[in-house]
């Protein structure tokens, strides 16, 4: 039975990006998770006043890729250590977040959180939110396979997305899907 996993660590393209091809999700959507307004919109949550975070919103098949793997996918491929930023991207919109869907989930993010900070890899305190999921809001239709649609065409993409995918692949090949 499908699982679903909601992360926010900077901007939602990146992170789909990356999601989609990691073997056993099954499906990404970018949305906003974490705020007041009860029906945001991509220019609500850029203006940082509804408390919203950019997310992607994960459905996955816990047989081939467990909630611990798309962690270990999550950490490595943005900065868990910036309060409210990621690059030049800077509000709490961009936040480091993990909302999770279980108790199960809540437990694994922070074992996870515990054990990185414990090892020191980032060098400097994991600020990593971990919060209970709340309603879930899929962005506008232009927003969703935004890098695969859009590509080097946008500047933002080849600078910020492109090394991220590349980060990705290197550390996770085996995890490619097919």
């Amino acid at each position: 039975m499908n699982q679903i996993a909601t992360l926010a660590g900077g901007c939602f393209w990146c992170l789909e990006a990356v999601f989609d091809q990691l073997k056993g999700v099954e499906s990404v959507e970018s949305g906003y998770m974490g705020g007041r307004h009860p029906k945001p919109t991509y220019e609500d949550v850029c203006g940082g006043q509804t408390g919203h975070a950019e997310v992607v919103q994960l459905t996955f098949d816990p047989q081939q890729v467990t909630f611990r793997d798309l962690l270990a996918v999550f950490f490595t491929i943005h900065d868990p250590t910036t309060p409210n930023r990621q690059g030049n991207d800077i509000g709490t919109q961009y936040r480091s977040a993990i909302f999770f869907h279980t108790p199960e989930q809540e437990r694994e993010a922070r074992e996870v959180i515990a054990g990185l900070g414990a090892q020191k890899l980032f060098g400097a305190p994991i600020v990593t939110e971990v919060a209970p999921a709340s309603t879930f809001h899929v962005a506008e239709q232009g927003h969703q396979e935004y890098f695969a649609r859009v590509g080097a065409a946008n500047p933002y993409c080849s600078y910020v997305i492109a090394p991220k995918v590349a980060k990705f692949r290197k550390h996770f090949m085996e995890r490619l899907k097919r």
